[in-house]
């Protein structure tokens, strides 16, 4: 079939006829050039706005088994978010089942702790980050006492803080005296 082909068939040709997307859909002429079979994608519209599931359960319903795999794959879409997003979660290496399951755990709760906020606030999770992220703890020293004060809170930063039912952290918060000054009073 190689040797039948013309010298110029292109190589974009054999990329849309092995293309999962729409090499299904393709079938070829005498030639070997692509076209569109009107029976593979008849066949195929039989299945347009279906949602073919298995399962070995007989004892399921249906509506139980396409909502456990749809649970399933909202849970798959949220750990690519978690790996996309920027929520920071470095390798961990467990060997104990219980820290395994603890880890697990723990990621599970950041996500759906963000996930929670991303609802609250309307916003995305990275853009909620960035603006809470110009929220800082300022530590410096005036006549040998040590302050820790917040930095000014933005009208964004606020009202991020609002919606997740968050107070404002205090403008002080923390003065640590100087240790004469302790020991003559």
């Amino acid at each position: 079939m190689l040797a039948a082909r013309d010298a110029e068939h292109p190589k974009a040709a054999c990329a849309l006829l092995t293309s999962r997307r729409y090499g299904r859909y393709l079938s070829t002429d005498a030639a070997g050039r692509p076209h569109l079979d009107s029976g593979k994608i008849a066949h195929a519209a039989r299945f347009d706005g279906k949602f073919v599931v298995i399962t070995n359960d007989d004892t399921l319903s249906t509506e139980d088994v396409a909502l456990g795999y749809k649970g399933g794959t909202i849970i798959e879409a949220c750990f690519r978010r978690m790996k996309q997003t920027g929520l920071e979660v470095r390798p961990m290496y467990h060997w104990s089942p219980r820290r395994i399951e603890a880890h697990v755990r723990l990621c599970v709760l950041a996500l759906q702790i963000q996930r929670s906020a991303e609802l609250r606030c309307g916003l995305p999770w990275a853009r909620i980050a960035h603006i809470l992220a110009g929220l800082k703890a300022v530590r410096y020293q005036i006549a040998g006492r040590t302050i820790v004060q917040r930095t000014k809170i933005s009208p964004e930063a606020a009202e991020i803080l609002k919606n997740l039912g968050i107070s404002k952290p205090k403008k002080l918060l923390t003065v640590i005296e100087p240790p004469q000054a302790k020991a003559a009073s």
